[in-house]
């Protein structure tokens, strides 16, 4: 997913951790990254606040040495990137960050114009995740945050695009909710209303029916009653379609009479 290039700075923090200036790549050390990534993550933030976030498990003394040593660090790497005032550090403001463009996306999203829109907004959100491999708690939390925000755009994606009739954007979002919580029954709904309207309710069962197994194996649980009326018809018709018999009963007592009248 791309970002604006009208800053001097392009950070990524989508996918992989990636700092670029006027389309060059910079190489930062870990360390490093992770005070960048803060100010990207929480903005403008206190010296106090970054070294109870980057170094909790150091006492405060080490703490701010090491906040200071990678502060000179990524000053000397990458001049004019953070901005010191003081006891209040912050990203310049010629820095654009791939992860306020979505967050702006998701703040301003209510509703999608049409298919094309739906379909890109789909395609921005849908590799959206944070600095995947980071497991620092203030990064677990902001995975999560966002991870939450995207499985909400998926479903309104999802509905709005059934209700227009568009429903092969509705299943590929249904599918990226999916993506973040396998047993999200609203998907699973969209999914089988989906495979309804297009004709195919062999798909919508089978759907349905892994749904069911699934969520029994992890959970314990059965679906909704609302899910199960959904398939209710597709499931007695297969009920009907096992009892009927062959060959109709009329039919098969008419065979049986003798074809000629021996008298």
């Amino acid at each position: 997913m791309g970002y604006s290039n009208d800053g001097e700075f392009g950070l990524h923090l989508l996918g992989t951790w990636m700092l670029h200036r006027h389309g060059v790549s910079i190489h930062v050390a870990p360390r490093q990254q992770r005070l960048v990534a803060a100010l990207a993550v929480k903005g403008p933030s206190l010296r106090n606040h970054l070294v109870g976030l980057l170094w909790p498990e150091y006492p405060d003394a080490k703490a701010l040495e090491s906040l200071r040593v990678s502060m000179h660090l990524v000053s000397r790497q990458v001049p004019g990137l953070i901005v010191n005032n003081g006891p209040m550090l912050s990203l310049c403001e010629r820095a654009d960050v791939d992860l306020h463009t979505v967050q702006a996306r998701l703040r301003d999203f209510r509703r999608v114009a049409s298919e094309v829109e739906a379909a890109a907004l789909l395609a921005d959100l849908r590799d959206a995740r944070l600095l995947p491999g980071w497991y620092d708690d203030w990064v677990v939390s902001e995975q999560s945050r966002l991870q939450q925000d995207r499985l909400r755009a998926f479903t309104i994606i999802a509905r709005q695009s059934l209700d227009q009739g568009h429903c092969e954007t509705a299943g590929a979002a249904a599918e990226a909710a999916l993506e973040i919580e396998p047993l999200y029954e609203a998907a699973i709904q969209i999914l089988i209303e989906g495979e309804l309207k297009h004709g195919n309710p062999a798909a919508a069962l089978r759907n349905y029916q892994r749904y069911q197994k699934k969520l029994e194996e992890d959970m314990g649980l059965q679906p909704s009653d609302s899910l199960t009326r959904l398939v209710a018809r597709v499931l007695d018709g297969q009920a009907r379609t096992r009892k009927e018999p062959l060959v109709p009963t009329n039919e098969f007592r008419v065979r049986e009479k003798p074809v000629f009248n021996h008298t």
